[in-house]
């Protein structure tokens, strides 16, 4: 019975101790596998985007788009200043005229007169004024110069030294003419016993009178076609001499 009762005990004792110690030799077994796993998970690498190619082509036809750029902004600003300088002639001349008949503003109405010193009809004040300023020989009376080429002008687009003609009724037709100044006034000789003086279109009377309106003076032209196009002419292809 006490050898019974001691090999009990042992058992007890012994067997704790010997599962204890295989859980502790499993937990270090399995341990560096562990470890190393964990040492060859690395991250995916992220996908470089393909480098683009810029060849010798692409270069040079990149400097073509931006040799023709330059071209048609240099072809653009030139023709734009002809155009501008062209109008600034023309009133230019056209003011000169006015200014020109304002000077005369005071001169006797003479019928049939063509000179300041001897008096001046409405036509002769035109003739004198265009011959001083420009040297320039217009029809002589005033029918005549409503004849004369050049392009008709709306009232609305009326410019300084523009002619403006009229219908007073003392004979069929055009029978007044006067020089356009600017902001609806005009300079003309009116009739007998009176002076060169300066008038509105504005007033009721010469309104319904108006005929029609021509400008004589050089126009600004249309400098488009002057100006040289932008255009790519093909290169010649360069062989090798070998």
């Amino acid at each position: 019975m006490r050898l019974f009762l001691l090999t009990w005990l042992s058992a007890c004792l012994v067997l704790p101790v010997a599962a204890q110690a295989k859980e502790n030799s499993a937990a270090r077994t399995a341990a560096p596998v562990h470890k190393v796993a964990a040492r060859h998970v690395t991250a995916a690498p992220t996908p470089k985007p393909a480098a683009r190619h810029v060849t010798a082509a692409d270069n040079h036809t990149q400097a073509a788009s931006v040799a023709r750029a330059k071209r048609a902004a240099r072809a653009s600003s030139a023709l734009h200043r002809k155009q501008a300088t062209a109008q600034a002639a023309t009133r230019n001349v056209g003011a000169q005229v006015a200014t020109r008949a304002m000077d005369l503003v005071g001169t006797p109405y003479r019928f049939g007169g063509t000179s300041p010193k001897n008096g001046l009809d409405c036509s002769g004040l035109v003739n004198y004024v265009y011959r001083d300023v420009h040297n320039v020989k217009l029809p002589r009376t005033s029918r005549e110069l409503a004849q004369l080429k050049g392009p008709k002008v709306a009232r609305s687009d009326l410019k300084a030294g523009d002619l403006v003609f009229f219908k007073t009724g003392q004979r069929s037709g055009i029978d007044h003419v006067a020089i356009y100044l600017g902001n609806d006034r005009f300079v003309h000789a009116p009739r007998s016993g009176e002076s060169v003086r300066v008038d509105h279109l504005s007033k009721p009377y010469w309104t319904k009178r108006f005929a029609s309106a021509k400008r004589v003076l050089p126009q600004p032209t249309t400098l488009a076609a002057e100006a040289d196009p932008v255009v790519d002419k093909p290169r010649a292809k360069r062989t090798r001499k070998s």
